[in-house]
């Protein structure tokens, strides 16, 4: 008995203590949110209210380490632990939009990360199923979603390259990893209609941000611009 109340306590605890690590929102970083939207990203072409609305709302400090809150707001990529990255802001932004996302759709996330780009799809959409494949970061970033309210958001340790299959099918997918070559069993896992959208080509080098388009069972390419992101790890090297 007393094991188990010793358990249950430390479980009410965790919220708390996450909490209270947190560095709370503020007038400050809401103006710094603001001018980021403003002159960084609809100031760089991203029109969707939706998407707009997501990142004016979205705690960015909150998914970063603490000795980069300052640099929270800036439009540039920033480093997260494990070898990977919070993206640059107007790039968020830009895969939300591309995918055009509406209140009912069910949009898989290969590449959890902190968190942020799943929390910004949770303000659009009605469900984000998140795969991350480093134990660490998707320890960290399944307590802060949760602690940040983000309960439409569902998370995984695994690796993202077979999906979430029993869950599909997806109305979009996100990776947010690069990829020599778009994994087939996530195409599967696409609804009619559904978009991919992923960082494509060489994973040491640069990529061409691409959106693939499921159309009557065929599948159809377009690039968007190109992009840098830190490779894909698991099945999608070892192949």
């Amino acid at each position: 008995m007393k094991k188990t109340l010793i358990f249950l306590y430390i479980l009410n605890i965790i919220p708390s203590v996450v909490i209270a690590d947190m560095i709370p929102d503020n007038p400050t970083f809401k103006a710094a949110r603001e001018n980021l939207v403003e002159n960084y990203i609809a100031g760089h072409g991203i029109t969707d209210p939706q998407v707009l609305a997501a990142m004016r709302s979205v705690p960015r400090h909150c998914f970063v380490p603490k000795r980069l809150v300052s640099k929270a707001y800036a439009d540039t990529a920033l480093p997260i632990g494990a070898s990977q990255t919070i993206s640059q802001p107007y790039v968020v932004a830009l895969m939300t939009e591309s995918l055009k996302l509406t209140g009912n759709h069910r949009v898989l996330e290969i590449g959890t990360g902190s968190g942020y780009q799943a929390a910004v799809l949770a303000k659009i959409v009605k469900e984000v199923y998140s795969i991350e494949i480093k134990e660490k970061l998707h320890h960290e970033s399944t307590r802060l979603l949760k602690t940040l309210g983000f309960t439409n958001v569902k998370t995984r340790h695994g690796d993202g390259y077979f999906g979430w299959q029993e869950a599909a099918p997806f109305d979009a997918i996100m990776i947010t990893a690069a990829v020599n070559h778009v994994p087939p069993p996530l195409l599967k896992q696409l609804t009619e209609g559904g978009r991919l959208i992923l960082p494509l080509g060489n994973p040491f080098s640069y990529q061409n941000l691409t959106m693939v388009t499921k159309t009557r069972g065929d599948y159809i390419t377009q690039q968007i611009t190109g992009v840098l992101f830190v490779p894909m790890t698991g099945y999608a090297q070892d192949r």
